[in-house]
């Protein structure tokens, strides 16, 4: 089952897809929207391009496990998103996804302006991986 991981942002829109298995995520590209663009219709419709049969939204919860203004306005997207979608979409704990991605990306040897063009499609199979790890250790693969 192919899923789309999502790692929202009020300017840009980093996402990654899995392969067919529902096994691995790849980090796929960055969309840039401007503030009267419709995220949820973008997002949509590449999930319609790619196939995807559920969409993944990493949601910005803080360090202490609550929903932050972040959260509270990337929430509006997401419901959006499940109007506008034909699949299924879920949300997934996203903390400290863009640190990681930041810090794997300079480890492989990326310059600080490399990283500003890739990171958010990174820190989104980050997103999308971690959860196609849990769909596999709660006894089943991604489509199960």
């Amino acid at each position: 089952m192919r899923v789309l991981g999502v790692d929202l942002g009020e300017r840009r829109i980093g996402l990654a897809v899995s392969d067919p298995l529902g096994l691995i995520a790849s980090p796929l590209e960055v969309l840039s929207i401007e503030p009267d663009e419709d995220a949820a219709a973008l997002i949509a419709e590449r999930a319609r391009e790619l196939e995807a049969e559920c969409i993944v939204v990493g949601m910005p919860i803080t360090l202490r496990g609550e929903i932050g203004p972040a959260a509270e306005r990337m929430q509006a997207v997401v419901e959006a998103l499940r109007e506008a979608a034909e699949v299924p979409v879920e949300t997934w704990d996203e903390r400290l996804t863009s640190a990681v991605a930041a810090r794997s990306m300079a480890e492989a040897g990326y310059t600080e302006r490399d990283r500003r063009g890739h990171l958010d499609k990174v820190a989104a199979a980050l997103i999308l991986q971690n959860w196609l790890d849990r769909q596999r250790a709660d006894g089943g693969g991604a489509g199960e």
